[in-house]
């Protein structure tokens, strides 16, 4: 991927703003004014981390970091996807949506055949960043999971004691 770095690099920014463009579209269009509009990090904290996942990714990326750092970035963007009601596929689907927009901003370079097997290369770490997704998305679902099967726990206990009934003899 060596000869693929430098163009990737000094297209990344407009790759970046693309991809977080595409990411932000699944909201509704009154949230995505104001995500675009808001750049103070603590009044707009959705787009700050996702922004700084998708560029922690893109840096991954670029500098072949290796798994468990590209985990770390994919994590950054899938603490935010797993607490929407979203399956799998469609909180992973922006992933994917990388490929698309690498060959957009990169077209002229592909058009040189001697970057084809560099580009492949670069396709198959996103496949596997994608993997990586997978699990992050599991394990914070499993999570969520977990807490709304505790409180809906004292909940009960709750009104159990209240109404009298001994919790320890269920």
């Amino acid at each position: 991927m060596r000869r693929l770095v430098p163009y990737f690099s000094a297209k990344s920014p407009a790759i970046l703003e693309k991809w977080l463009d595409t990411l932000l579209s699944n909201y509704p269009p009154e949230t995505v004014l104001f995500f675009k509009k808001e750049k103070d990090p603590f009044a707009n904290p959705i787009t700050h981390q996702l922004t700084r996942g998708l560029t922690d990714i893109l840096t991954v990326l670029l500098e072949d970091q290796g798994a468990e750092a590209a985990r770390t970035a994919v994590d950054e963007v899938i603490r935010v996807l797993a607490l929407q009601n979203l399956n799998p596929s469609q909180a992973l689907a922006f992933i994917f949506y990388l490929k698309h927009i690498v060959r957009e901003e990169l077209a002229r370079e592909l058009a040189d055949p001697s970057l084809t097997l560099e580009m492949i290369e670069l396709e198959s770490r996103i496949d596997g960043l994608a993997l990586l997704g997978f699990d992050s998305y599991m394990q914070r679902r499993e999570k969520l999971c977990d807490l709304k099967v505790s409180e809906v726990k004292s909940r009960v206990s709750g009104l159990l004691r209240r109404a009298g009934i001994d919790v320890n003899n269920l």
